[in-house]
């Protein structure tokens, strides 16, 4: 490669794979951009980070600093949604090189006429780019640089602050480089923070034995408002096929009255642009969505890309399907899981630009029809990931507040592949994460490796499917340290709602799936019900909503403490305007005390500063005037949630 220029740029930070892919940022949060920086021999150089908005034609601008040893950095602000590019690029700066070599032969009382008259180039050639002020500075400047008898004043000017700021903000990069043009995608606050809550509509009806509707689900909102969630997840509602429909506990015969798995999907009532006719009609689940809207919940719909046997498309489209040489499809399978139920899609098919074509035609369907703004995508990882990749950004360029949460627990490096393509959130390892030593080290690898850049967690101690072995002791401190760890730890959280509050916990004998699954059939719950860990659950959701800290996930510091049992971590916003300290029991049978050491430094106070520590949960406050504070938590409770006042 033949370049004249002298400039090296090394190491731009953030980046994924070579630019391959784009960070993630939310509205109004900042990009912190280093790369190494330098040249051959001992010129000043100088570089900077320019970015623009997809939809602008200039770029800005904004200077790096040196931080030592030639590592450079910048900082910029993300203030709209989309894709912005940004690049770093720099140059020798022969201006300030001059001024600065002129300094030091000053210094040893050189004679620097010729030096003088050098600056005087500098000078003239940003007289057409400086304002009419400093355009007089510069020629008063000149003059003085090109007459002998200003000597005197010639090297007060040399030697100038003003003088240097004018070259620093004029520079002339001459024979400039530039790193490659790499991409940071900005969505919505809601991509960041969110509070989900799951149910099954047809589990919503008052009525013992009475299949649920989506005007029973309306009447269910206030309560899910009440309890501070702002995004309700509905399993698919779409027709449910009934050729090889499931029966209680996965029975692969359904009796007469199975209600069969809503995840497959397809019957004689229609498939994925359809509604199960004992839910309602399209039109109650607008008003649904509607009157969800007005009270500040997002409704999230299931985007599962699967069939039953009895599935329109099947029909229709054959060939989106594989069959065998005897004329059957074989059923999806995730070994030992078996889904007799469900016809896989056949993404290899020769068809398959229709095929894709269709299928963002249903997620179209459901935004523009029906406000849907949020999905949460069933089993994405058994799909292909440059599929994803292109949906994501069709959906996106006509409706970029549309985000979609990936529910894939499957190996690291295909959760990672996932996020990258574009999901604005991912399902974790959290709901198997217990120790006090799995927990951090699984928090630090999120929020303190390049994941921090893409990966967005959400984290849910429960789902349909799995019911860990954690909570199937049905004992309530686990349940409460649990949600409390989940919505601390992580801007974004989730339960499968009604079966978390009342700590359901029959198992599958010697699996972490629950006995007599919802998934299988529908229930009836009371929902007027309060319990203590409602209470908590609630109480714990206005807090989040209250304290910025609470609103992000990678500003987070483990807190050293003398229990293996109780796990300290300090959170802060990007301005450290709000402050908040976690501290929790992790033993649900005894109570546990503990020394905690503040982090003074990340606080900005010295020992023996005296800081105010109120409890946002029970209102008690303490004053502590030592690094390390004695604290003691038992299961009743096990967890304290203190802001920070200095």
């Amino acid at each position: 490669m033949q370049n004249q220029t002298r400039i090296i740029i090394e190491n731009v930070t953030p980046q994924l794979d070579g630019g391959a892919f784009y960070i993630k940022r939310i509205v109004g949060q900042s990009v912190v951009v280093k790369a190494n920086v330098f040249a051959d021999g001992h010129d000043v150089i100088a570089s900077c980070v320019k970015f623009k908005h997809e939809s602008a034609k200039k770029w800005q601008e904004v200077r790096m600093t040196e931080l030592g040893n030639d590592e450079w950095q910048a900082e910029f602000t993300v203030e709209k949604q989309g894709h912005f590019s940004y690049f770093v690029e720099a140059w020798v700066d022969y201006a300030l090189n001059w001024q600065h070599g002129t300094e030091r032969k000053i210094q040893d009382n050189q004679y620097v006429k010729s030096e003088l008259l050098e600056g005087a180039e500098y000078c003239e050639a940003i007289l057409k780019e400086v304002t009419a002020s400093e355009k007089k500075y510069l020629n008063e400047a000149i003059k003085a640089f090109q007459d002998e008898k200003l000597y005197d004043k010639a090297i007060q000017i040399a030697l100038s602050k003003e003088l240097h700021h004018i070259f620093e903000a004029y520079p002339t990069r001459t024979l400039a480089n530039k790193s490659h043009e790499l991409q940071v995608y900005v969505d919505r606050p809601k991509a960041l923070f969110s509070t989900w809550y799951e149910f099954f509509p047809r589990s919503s009806s008052p009525e013992k034995g009475k299949h649920g509707t989506f005007k029973d689900c309306e009447k269910l909102l206030p309560r899910v408002a009440a309890m501070g969630f702002d995004t309700l997840y509905f399993p698919p509602i779409h027709p449910i096929g009934e050729v090889n429909r499931k029966g209680k506990n996965n029975a692969t015969t359904a009796e007469p009255g199975d209600v069969g798995s809503p995840w497959g999907i397809g019957s004689q009532y229609g498939g994925h642009k359809a509604t199960h006719p004992e839910l309602g009609t399209i039109d109650d689940f607008k008003s649904l969505v509607k009157t969800a809207k007005s009270l500040g919940i997002e409704v999230a719909m299931d985007y599962a890309l699967q069939a039953a046997p009895d599935h329109p498309y099947v029909k229709e489209f054959p060939q989106w399907f594989k069959w065998r040489p005897d004329g059957t499809v074989q059923y999806a399978e995730n070994p030992p899981k078996k889904y007799q139920d469900i016809m896989p899609i056949y993404f290899e098919t020769g068809d398959w630009k229709n095929l894709w074509k269709e299928l963002l035609d249903v997620a179209l369907f459901w935004v523009e029809e029906c406000d849907i703004r949020v999905f949460r995508v069933d089993n994405p990882h058994t799909k292909p990931f440059y599929f994803w990749g292109w949906l994501i950004a069709e959906v996106k360029k006509k409706h970029p507040d549309v985000l979609f949460l990936a529910e894939a627990f499957t190996r690291p490096k295909i959760m990672h592949e996932l996020a990258k393509q574009g999901f604005s959130q991912s399902y974790t390892y959290f709901t198997w994460r217990n120790t006090k030593a799995e927990l951090i080290e699984y928090v630090e690898e999120l929020t303190k490796t390049e994941q921090a850049d893409f990966y967005r967690p959400n984290f849910w101690p429960n789902t349909p499917d799995i019911l860990p072995y954690a909570l199937q002791s049905g004992n309530e401190s686990i349940y409460l340290h649990k949600y409390f760890l989940a919505a601390t730890l992580s801007s974004s959280v989730g339960i499968y709602g009604p079966v978390y509050e009342y700590m359901v916990s029959e198992a599958m004998p010697g699996k972490e799936e629950y006995f007599n699954s919802e998934k299988y059939e529908f229930y009836h719950w009371d929902w007027s019900i309060q319990n203590k860990l409602i209470a908590i659950i609630t109480k714990i959701n206005k807090i989040r909503k209250e304290q910025p800290s609470l609103q992000q996930t990678n500003n987070i510091q483990f807190c050293a403490t003398d229990n293996d049992q109780i796990l300290a971590y300090y959170k802060f916003d990007d301005a450290k305007h709000d402050e908040t300290l976690m501290i929790c029991s992790l033993d649900p049978y005894y109570a546990k005390q503990a020394w905690v050491q503040l982090p003074l430094a990340s606080l900005g106070i010295h020992a023996g500063q005296t800081v105010k520590v109120v409890d946002l949960i029970t209102g008690n406050s303490y004053h502590w005037d030592k690094e390390w504070n004695f604290v003691e938590l038992h299961p009743a409770l096990p967890f304290h949630l203190f802001k920070i006042y200095k």
